[in-house]
């Protein structure tokens, strides 16, 4: 088989690969110029549910030459309704969707380096993990960790693009340091909403539209475009067949503690890093150790079970704890999620007792 040299990456290639991103180079304002663009682009993605899933795979697809996704959660069987990465077997191995979804997107295209990370992302992790990096989607489930990413993004001169969707709805907006406003300005004037997909349920055409406009907005500012954007505040609804855009340039303030004339970055202190928070609709609590630890899942999967209260059960990744009627999901940094209750206090408790304070 003929067989060509990649330029860039110094590596051999079937000749027929050269074609793989023909039709992108074809359309004309993005060119072959745009593709080099973007195979030279880290993107970050914090998420790998449905719509980081989404978005990844997108970007993947497309060509970015460094794609970091990163996600504290694993592959359920209610995921496979709407997040496109993972399989039933993905389910059944209860895999970290980073690692599942790391997996698939490296089989998609082997041209792009694909780094999976399981981990709960903060202020401290996401510093180091912005580091590099030339754009960050949001696919979080919860406005915390967006305060955060929006804080790391404007410290750092980084954009990021959020993104949203419950229900039939979704939105969009792509945050620019030193030309948009900031999360922080428009909490409060602009109604972002507070309902969860756990609560109000999600249809899968939603959230493949909000990712089809978010990595839009990327390619067009990793290919060099930024001129084209869209600048506008997105939402739609598509049960009811609405959509509108609209202008948030006013919401910026003076004062904002993130983007105004003297920041100070909130969401990065000591106080906005909580330890323990409910996982919304799920019956869930996440507890962080005061520092990551190094568990040894098997000795520890030993010593629960010999306390003959419950099954304990072992993946390269986390322990399994079933106590009825609760379960504990230990990993191997000492990050465990309860479920069953939604109780900070009872989940403490809990993991005082099995995993140790």
């Amino acid at each position: 088989m003929a067989a060509s040299e990649s330029s860039d990456r110094g590596v051999t290639v079937p000749m027929e690969r050269e074609d793989r991103y023909s039709r992108q180079e074809r359309f004309t304002p993005f060119g072959k110029e745009g593709q080099l663009r973007l195979r030279k682009s880290h993107v970050l993605v914090l998420g790998a549910g449905a719509l980081g899933s989404a978005v990844a795979e997108t970007l993947v697809r497309a060509g970015v030459g460094h794609v970091t996704i990163v996600d504290r959660d694993y592959v359920e069987w209610s995921n496979l309704q709407r997040q496109q990465l993972f399989t039933e077997q993905d389910a059944i191995d209860r895999l970290p969707k980073a690692v599942a979804a790391a997996k698939r997107l490296s089989a998609i295209n082997s041209d792009v380096i694909v780094d999976g990370i399981v981990m709960d992302v903060r202020a401290q992790e996401l510093a180091v993990l912005s580091q590099g990096v030339d754009l960050m989607m949001d696919a979080t489930d919860n406005f915390g960790t967006r305060l955060i990413l929006n804080d790391i993004g404007f410290k750092y001169g980084i954009p990021w693009i959020y993104g949203g969707c419950v229900g039939s709805s979704g939105m969009s907006y792509t945050f620019l340091p030193g030309e948009t406003p900031c999360l922080n300005c428009l909490l409060g004037t602009i109604p972002l909403g507070g309902d969860t997909c756990d609560i109000n349920g999600i249809l899968p055409q939603a959230v493949q539209m909000v990712a089809a406009h978010q990595t839009m907005e990327a390619m067009k500012l990793l290919s060099g475009h930024r001129h084209v954007l869209r600048k506008k505040m997105l939402s739609f609804d598509l049960w009811r067949n609405e959509r509108v855009e609209f202008g948030v340039d006013r919401a910026k303030k003076s004062d904002c503690p993130t983007c105004g004339e003297h920041p100070k970055y909130p969401y990065l202190t000591a106080e906005h890093a909580d330890k323990s928070e409910v996982l919304c609709g799920r019956d869930t609590v996440q507890i962080r150790p005061a520092r990551p630890l190094q568990l040894q899942l098997d000795e520890m999967a030993e010593r629960l079970n010999k306390l003959h209260q419950g099954k304990a059960t072992v993946t390269p990744y986390m322990i399994i704890y079933q106590v009825n009627p609760h379960r504990l999901v230990i990993f191997r940094d000492g990050r465990t999620l309860v479920h069953g209750t939604s109780d900070i206090a009872k989940a403490r408790s809990l993991y005082n007792q099995y995993v140790g304070g």
